[in-house]
């Protein structure tokens, strides 16, 4: 192919990234995935072994990028994303975020390559402004339990930009909220994949507070192409990437146990520090740089992502 490209895709084995090197692949790219596999499982990119266009290297990228040969793009998605995780690994958390960004940065400033930085809506804390643009910065807590996720983030955008600006690196950062669908861990902590375990188990629904607070979700394949999307493009960003259809929490748990067709009913437990009162991108940015828009109803997204659990019913990572 005269526009193959050689992607590395840090965190290949994660949800993100497996999806990610799914398309790629697909769509006729070399793909080097690296992971380390504390929250990726080798089984979310195992489809894909048998491919010469795609190999697996089991490495930690804040400890180094083995790959060799050359790369015409760096895409980072190796981090802890879901609260559960990153609060069980807050050290490797802002490792990655620092160390590993810095690694993935210099991979591609020696190849002339595009570096592309999964970035989080978390940069926006618990917003004061509503809905979310990239012009806003933010009002996070620095030293609360979420920060290890959240200033990691922060740092890798500006170290991204600090290389775009000082050494001509060609650089993205993506803004990625609330994304959903097959291979999540059912017990990474994050809402929809515990709402859907536990709605095909008839188990009670576990509410943070009163279910107030709001998300905005997007499903993994609208994801992956506004990603793409950016990452094919020369726009530096930072760029929001997400799905505007806002839910209460309270409303999606219902929803979910609606389309599963269980009986569980809701139990509230205790409200997370600093857990965002409301969440919801302004894609205009993507919109009109990207023509980047979902197309997948949330509905859609939910009826794919619990025929998965259904069909996976070992999954344990």
């Amino acid at each position: 192919m005269s526009n193959q490209k050689r992607v590395v895709v840090m965190g290949g084995a994660g949800f993100l990234g497996s999806h990610l090197c799914e398309r790629l692949v697909g769509e006729g790219h070399e793909v080097v995935a690296v992971d380390n596999f504390i929250t990726g499982s080798e089984s979310n990119v195992e489809h894909l072994s048998g491919t010469p266009l795609f190999s697996l290297v089991e490495a930690d990228v804040s400890a180094g990028l083995p790959v060799e040969g050359p790369v015409d793009a760096v895409l980072h998605f190796a981090s802890p994303a879901s609260p559960v995780d990153y609060l069980e690994f807050p050290i490797e958390t802002l490792k990655v975020g620092s160390l590993g960004t810095m690694n993935g940065l210099e991979l591609a400033r020696a190849n002339d390559a595009r570096f592309v930085m999964a970035s989080t809506s978390e940069v926006y804390g618990d917003p004061q402004i509503h809905p979310q643009h990239e012009d806003y910065w933010g009002y996070v807590n620095p030293v609360g339990p979420r920060s290890v996720y959240d200033e990691a983030k922060r740092f890798s955008e500006a170290l991204v930009t600090g290389f775009r600006t000082t050494y001509g690196t060609d650089t993205g950062i993506v803004r990625i909220f609330n994304t959903f669908g097959p291979r999540m861990r059912p017990n990474d902590g994050r809402a929809i994949p515990n709402f859907v375990r536990q709605s095909l188990r008839g188990e009670p629904i576990t509410l943070a507070g009163d279910g107030s607070q709001t998300r905005s979700i997007c499903y993994v394949d609208d994801l992956v192409d506004g990603i793409l999307a950016l990452t094919w493009s020369s726009h530096s960003g930072p760029m929001n990437i997400g799905n505007p259809h806002e839910i209460s929490m309270l409303d999606l748990a219902q929803w979910i146990v609606k389309l599963v067709g269980s009986t569980s009913e809701t139990v509230h437990i205790e409200r997370p520090v600093d857990d965002p009162t409301v969440r919801r991108p302004d894609i205009t940015l993507a919109q009109r740089e990207l023509g980047w828009s979902p197309q997948v109803s949330a509905e859609e997204g939910l009826r794919r992502t619990i025929e998965w659990f259904r069909t996976h019913p070992d999954v344990t990572r």
